[in-house]
């Protein structure tokens, strides 16, 4: 795979990527259902292929991430994925550590930085399991093989920053109406053109998923601001 250099990515791109704040991403996120202790005995396996002289950040669970992988079956050596193919060959954002991918990549790419190169290989209970992802061309009970090139490490979307930026009246907790107003910031930012229902539905998606004990507000507890950051 050819190399793509490196650079801070556009503010647009990092609007796209906060605004993952609570929407649901479909990048290879699927649950691994391991039986019994079986995804105690094994683990990803991983190799640096590329280690820049100046490795910094690391990357930690909660980091939004920009990074390009290919993924293959190590059965057959064959290529299931390949995000340079997808989305017109732009890197792909995710979160880091929640699930947004499978397991397996989560752990792969702990402790990463710009520029670093790895091969992994994923056990099936890392994966997809015993029921595969058909959909993805992926059998059951396949061993994983991904080689990732990762490009930024940024704050996610999950951070104190992000919260603050959100919480305009500082109250340590989000309305729906400072919800609003930022997802149609962040609309505004990528450009875009949405139906008016799209803001709605976003909208009303994040306090059913996030708003737990339904009092109208999203807490720092129920944003679920990660453990290495404070209020």
């Amino acid at each position: 795979a050819g190399t793509v250099p490196r650079r801070r990515p556009p503010r647009s791109e990092m609007g796209r990527g906060l605004t993952l704040l609570l929407l649901p991403l479909a990048l290879l996120a699927a649950p691994a259902q391991a039986e019994g202790g079986v995804a105690a005995a094994e683990e990803v396996k991983i190799e640096v292929l590329h280690l820049p002289e100046v490795c910094s950040p690391r990357s930690k669970k909660g980091d939004l991430l920009n990074a390009h992988y290919d993924g293959f079956l190590a059965s057959d050596g064959s290529k299931f994925y390949c995000s340079r193919t997808q989305n017109e060959g732009h890197p792909k954002w995710f979160v880091l550590g929640v699930g947004q991918v499978i397991k397996g990549l989560d752990i792969a790419m702990m402790n990463m930085c710009p520029g670093e190169k790895r091969k992994v290989i994923i056990p099936p209970s890392l994966a997809y399991g015993q029921q595969g992802y058909a959909q993805g061309k992926i059998p059951p009970n396949a061993t994983l093989i991904f080689e990732i090139e990762l490009y930024a490490v940024n704050k996610g979307p999950r951070s104190v920053e992000a919260f603050n930026q959100i919480d305009k009246d500082s109250d340590k907790k989000l309305s729906e109406l400072e919800i609003s107003q930022y997802l149609k910031e962040e609309f505004a930012r990528d450009g875009k053109k949405r139906h008016p229902s799209v803001h709605d539905e976003i909208l009303a998606d994040i306090f059913k998923k996030n708003d737990h004990d339904g009092d109208g507000f999203i807490s720092a507890k129920e944003y679920n601001v990660y453990q290495h950051d404070e209020l």
